[in-house]
């Protein structure tokens, strides 16, 4: 979980796109292909090992952001005769397009996930795959790991299937209009259906104890001639569209681990203390958190377009620190196996444009599912992922949190000297005078210190912006 979103709107500042790349290159972030990466990319989107099974017969369709194009997944919802619903959920087949052992999969293993920046990304494949060959683009038939899951009519998977099959998505939607289209009842009913499949697994998250955060965008905008940051509260069917990829995510887990072999993504319990900080941290905005009732259920009552509800929301990641992978081979419990925020065994297998780990779960859970033993590319490489995710997702965190810093502090450069309302969210335990302000507009979160007496926690308070170094990455306020 990222510690913000963060992505620009029409914002074209010469010094904070300088200042983006000057990160790139200290963070030594690989951006060009090697050209033999590149001229792997090119021959195989030309030439992909394609599937016999063809499923182009259903009218599949994708959600996702608009202006992006490298599309994981597609599906057809659809109501099952005598009750319940039928998922079939499509995600790109990378290994289609990848040769193991070659110089796309060397280059693919050096960057392990896609990399974010607010003015643009750094891509796991080379566009010609990513965003073109192997991309669930809207009227092209791409091969595709084909998912089917019968539910209840609670939503409960009953049955899961898995094959390779050739499929055709036949138009690419974004949330803003999915959104639109479910509230107007303007939307089919394989759109339609999502809302009603997404408040049941919404309702069957409840039940056993998993959280959702739905984590605001903070954006980047132009306003009267200079730049601001705000944020973006998700829309309910952001929610709906994430829980039919976590109930994929759960099923494949159960494959694996049915079949003995397989990587599960794992989350430990949050650690000691780090609850009781969240409470300081919701008395600081006036959230009314009664002491019985559980960190999940006050999460689930929060309005992310509420300032102090999102700024509580951005803190609740910290208790997703410690996420990682567990690779388990021959029948061995893996250990540990569960995802705390999702409250069950959980894979990641459908994003493998932009995540390495996917395209190995994929292939892991079509063995499982013929009863066939995992091609020998995946188990030799299993041992090494764990490591490989982390050390790519220790970056991909740097990333966010510098750019996050970075921004917020080239936008304000401008602005030192200046005095700001705010909420004081945090104070350190034993250095009382230091902490952390929310401020409302812009939508910042920075360090706050004191030269007099002790930060009032969860007051309001006027403070000074006393340094902005985007060179630095540095933001600093003090009390007005």
């Amino acid at each position: 979980m990222p510690r913000r979103h963060l992505h620009m709107t029409g914002a074209e500042g010469a010094a904070l796109r300088t200042a983006l790349r000057t990160l790139r290159a200290e963070l030594a972030v690989p951006e060009a292909f090697p050209d033999a990466a590149l001229a792997e990319a090119e021959s195989a989107a030309q030439a992909p090992r394609l599937p016999a099974a063809d499923a182009t017969d259903l009218p599949m369709f994708t959600i996702d952001p608009p202006g992006s194009k490298d599309l994981d997944q597609a599906m057809h919802l659809a109501r099952r005769p005598g009750g319940g619903f039928r998922v079939h959920y499509a995600i790109a087949d990378v290994a289609a397009f990848v040769t193991p052992g070659g110089a796309l999969d060397a280059e693919a293993h050096r960057r392990v996930t896609t990399l974010y920046f607010p003015d643009g990304k750094i891509p796991l494949h080379p566009p010609a795959l990513s965003e073109d060959a192997a991309s669930l683009l809207p009227g092209r038939v791409r091969p595709a790991v084909l998912w089917r899951l019968d539910l209840d009519s609670e939503g409960r998977v009953e049955t899961t299937e898995v094959r390779r099959a050739l499929v055709r998505s036949l138009v690419k939607m974004d949330y803003a209009g999915v959104q639109q289209d479910i509230d107007c009842g303007t939307a089919e009913e394989p759109l339609a259906l999502l809302a009603d499949i997404g408040r049941l697994r919404e309702a069957l998250e409840v039940e056993r104890g998993g959280i959702s955060l739905n984590v605001p965008e903070q954006e980047i905008v132009a306003r009267d001639g200079s730049y601001s940051l705000l944020y973006r509260a998700p829309r309910p069917a952001d929610g709906w569209n994430a829980q039919i990829s976590l109930m994929t995510g759960m099923a494949a887990a159960d494959l694996m681990l049915a079949a003995g072999t397989g990587v599960l993504r794992t989350l430990p319990l949050a650690p000691d203390g780090a609850v009781g900080r969240l409470h300081r941290v919701a008395q600081a905005l006036r959230i009314d958190w009664p002491h019985h009732m559980p960190y999940a259920e006050l999460v689930r009552s929060l309005d992310p377009q509420l300032p102090t509800h999102a700024a509580f929301l951005q803190e609740c990641t910290t208790l997703l620190r410690g996420a990682g992978y567990t690779v388990f081979t021959d029948g061995q419990d893996p250990s540990p196996a569960l995802h705390a925020a999702v409250a069950a065994p959980y894979a990641h297998c459908t994003a493998p444009l932009r995540r390495l780990v996917d395209r190995y779960a994929s292939e892991l859970c079509l063995a499982a599912a013929a009863g066939a033993e995992p091609p020998e590319w995946v188990l030799s490489a299993l041992p090494a992922l764990p490591k490989e995710m982390a050390d790519g997702g220790r970056l991909a965190n740097t990333v966010e949190r510098e750019c996050v810093d970075l921004v917020e502090a080239a936008l304000l450069q401008e602005r030192v000297g200046e005095t700001f309302a705010g909420v004081v969210i945090d104070v350190k335990e034993h250095e009382p005078t230091t902490g952390t302000v929310h401020l409302e507009d812009p939508a910042v979160v920075g360090r706050l210190e004191s030269f007099g007496p002790e930060l009032p926690l969860g007051e309001r308070v006027r403070v000074r912006l006393a340094q902005a170094d985007p060179v630095r990455a540095k933001v600093l306020f003090t009390v007005a």
